[in-house]
């Protein structure tokens, strides 16, 4: 044996000797195997072992702490998957660096994911989980049913949390076809028992994670409209209620009143460089100013004229730096578009020779040199554009709130680098030519308001530019393509809904909407429903017709609304007290004088920030209210003065009656019984100007104090003094 042993160590080492034997005796095979330990060495280090825990169910709207152990290291951290995918994506989920998983916006297909972590130390070291997505847990808010009476059905507008596609609303425990608007608002035509006030439902959500929300009443509210109603619809649509609108909206509803409003044509302002002989001689804004008051106060597409000054004071041009007279071409393309598509209207507002000129994307050549001056794409259209006009400066929810990074700061929507590639999409732009066609010179120096401005493509940058989300416009395109392609990328933006139907909110119904009005406007924005997005008509029917828009139509002391801006005061005055225009050309120029010492008329904003910003907070508060950047003690006591002006009839070129015989007159006629007369006189105000809501207290001071008046025009002129100079009159509630 010892000899078969030396012979193995003589041709196979003494290990490879000690493993084929298997017979040695003890102290051989202790021998061989000691012999081996010293030709291994030490032992090798455990491998790096992760493991995940947390995994489970996660509800639509919810988030899941997800913990990753990761042991043998002292190299603890890793990076995240989900289904492969670093940090996730929209169609799956996303997950932060500290594990924190937040689903997508709907179910995925299958609907689990699954979570990994890879370590640092050692990347083939993996752990996961599997992570099941289910639907949230419907709740709702408020619900209200709105028939047209006599019909045998009615429009169910539910408001809550944790809405789906899938969700299907239920009458008494029997399900109804449901249209989705958003995650916080459902629809559906249901059918309404005669004589009944109130129908009982409730929210289902489908599985996975299929739940029920609690019962909720909700009202039934039969149209035509009452007058509250009525007259708070004409207050935000229009330039102001009339006693015969009044009537006619409580007499067809608010639904069929909007209907007329958006079949109604367009109003357009005349050619301001014709005007009669002597008009504009000199000075064409006056005259494009008396256009646009006249058809702000006589026109009958109130809401498109409405609409169309909340989108002027969006998308800034000013006569402070333009020629009027293409301002009157801006307003009428304004009006046209506003019940249009939203990307038309961008499109319309950036080829616009009255932009064009305001921002600098007018003449805007590609980077180079001409005639010996070194030239760069004018970036001023190209920021305010986005910053503006459509974006904003930062990330936003669908709510409009701010989206944070991890510290807890805004993220920005731009670079500066994408200011300047939208700015060389936007190159070789100039007035157009006698017909409307491109100019063979650049830059064409002979203005053309008439026509959107024309491209002139030797002066187009034509290098590839790179937008936001990482879209790429390629090299060689033409400057009309590179312009749908920028507007396009810009259009399709999450943050263009929210932030523009803020702001259109902001104008026509509150200062302060609630982040839930917010999201169920931008939804609507992003899907009118039937596939569209940004249509127009869509989201003004959504915005006027909202439950936070028309709560204070039953609840007068529902917090919202906003300052009236100077201009609507003057509009809203003029029109429910019937004046008449008294100039022997028929201008309303003068107008512009009154509102002037207010810091508002039209068309004369001092900076592309309009106005008033729509982000103003009063100092010391934390109240967002735009239109009080304006308001100060100055113009609070200007206001008297315009008011004392209207009802005294000072107002140049303008007469109102308010005698004995005038409408309002016979409101209070010396029937010697004075207080019943003031009574009625100020009922009639309270409709005309307060939607006939004009709070309690307010309304017996007022009748106590012009009863004691004899003389009736006088009588007339102070209630209605006392009317339009309160605080309730000039914040629209």
């Amino acid at each position: 044996m010892i000899r078969r042993v030396e012979h193995l160590f003589a041709y196979g080492g003494p290990c490879f000797a000690g493993c084929l034997l298997g017979t040695l005796s003890l102290s051989a095979a202790m021998l061989i195997s000691g012999c081996a330990s010293s030709q291994t060495g030490p032992q090798a280090a455990p491998q790096v072992q992760v493991s995940v825990s947390g995994g489970g169910q996660v509800r639509l709207g919810s988030t899941a702490q997800l913990t990753a152990s990761v042991t043998n290291t002292t190299n603890t951290a890793v990076t995240w998957q989900v289904n492969g995918i670093t940090g996730g994506s929209s169609a799956v989920g996303t997950i932060s660096a500290a594990g924190l998983y937040a689903p997508p916006a709907t179910i995925p297909s299958p609907d689990t994911v699954t979570i990994t972590a890879i370590s640092a130390a050692a990347p083939t070291a993996t752990g996961s989980a599997t992570e099941a997505i289910w639907n949230p847990l419907p709740a709702v808010t408020s619900a209200q049913v709105t028939q047209t009476a006599g019909a045998a059905t009615g429009l169910l507008d539910v408001i809550g949390t944790g809405f789906v596609t899938t969700s299907v609303l239920q009458i008494a425990g029997s399900p109804e076809s449901t249209t989705f608007v958003s995650s916080t608002e459902l629809k559906a035509t249901i059918p309404v028992a005669a004589g009944a006030s109130t129908v009982n439902i409730n929210v289902v959500n489908p599985n996975p994670g299929g739940s029920s929300s609690s019962l909720a009443t909700a009202q039934i509210v039969t149209q035509g409209a009452t007058l509250q109603a009525a007259a708070r619809l004409l207050d935000q649509a229009t330039f102001g209620p009339t006693l015969t609108d009044i009537q006619h909206v409580q007499s067809v509803g608010l639904q069929a009143y909007l209907n007329e409003q958006f079949a109604t044509a367009t109003t357009v302002e005349p050619d301001i460089t014709n005007p009669p002989p002597t008009a504009c001689a000199t000075n064409t804004i006056p005259c494009q100013q008396s256009e646009w008051w006249q058809v702000a106060i006589t026109g009958q597409d109130q809401l498109r004229q409405r609409v169309a000054l909340a989108m002027s004071e969006m998308f800034v041009v000013s006569t402070n730096s333009v020629n009027a007279r293409s301002v009157t071409t801006y307003q009428n393309m304004l009006a046209n578009d506003v019940f249009g598509n939203f990307y038309t209207m961008m499109h319309d507002v950036a080829l616009s020779p009255a932009m064009g000129a305001y921002l600098n994307m007018l003449n805007s050549a590609k980077p180079g040199t001409i005639n010996g001056v070194a030239q760069i794409a004018n970036e001023n259209f190209a920021r305010e554009n986005m910053q503006l006009f459509s974006l904003g400066l930062d990330l936003m929810n669908s709510d409009g709130s701010l989206q944070l990074d991890a510290n807890g700061n805004p993220i920005p929507t731009y670079t500066e680098a994408q200011v300047q590639a939208f700015a060389r999409a936007y190159t070789g732009w100039t007035y157009a030519s006698a017909t409307g066609g491109s100019p063979t010179n650049f830059p064409n120096n002979t203005a053309n308001y008439d026509y959107p401005m024309a491209p002139v493509e030797s002066q187009h940058d034509e290098t590839a530019k790179t937008l936001l989300n990482g879209t790429t416009l390629p090299a060689s395109q033409t400057a009309e393509a590179d312009l749908t392609g920028a507007l396009t990328n810009i259009f399709n933006h999450p943050n263009v809904g929210p932030f523009v139907c803020r702001q259109l909110i902001q104008h026509l119904v509150t200062s302060n909407p609630s982040p839930a009005y917010v999201s169920r406007i931008a939804a609507v924005f992003a899907n009118d429903g039937t596939g569209v997005r940004g249509n127009l008509k869509a989201v003004i029917q959504a915005i006027l017709l909202d439950t936070e828009a028309r709560a204070g139509d039953t609840n007068p002391s529902f917090d919202g609304g906003h300052l009236r801006e100077p201009m609507l005061y003057m509009t809203n005055i003029i029109r429910g007290l019937s004046f008449t225009n008294t100039d022997a050309n028929g201008y309303y120029s003068s107008l512009s004088n009154y509102t002037s010492a207010l810091s508002e008329k039209p068309y004369t904003s001092g900076a592309v920030f309009n106005f008033f910003p729509p982000n103003y907070v009063i100092p010391g508060t934390t109240t967002n209210a735009p239109e009080f950047d304006i308001e100060n003690t100055a113009s609070a006591i200007l206001r008297l003065t315009l008011a004392d002006d209207l009802v005294n009839n000072k107002i140049s070129s303008f007469s109102v009656d308010l005698s004995a015989t005038s409408a309002l007159g016979i409101m209070a006629p010396a029937t010697g019984n004075a207080t019943t007369d003031s009574t009625n006189l100020v009922n009639a105000l309270s409709n005309i100007f307060m939607h006939g809501q004009m709070p309690a207290q307010m309304q017996s001071d007022i009748v106590a104090h012009v009863a004691t008046l004899t003389n009736i025009p006088e009588r007339v002129r102070v209630a209605t003094y006392l009317v339009v100079t309160s605080s309730f009159y000039k914040v629209e509630h």
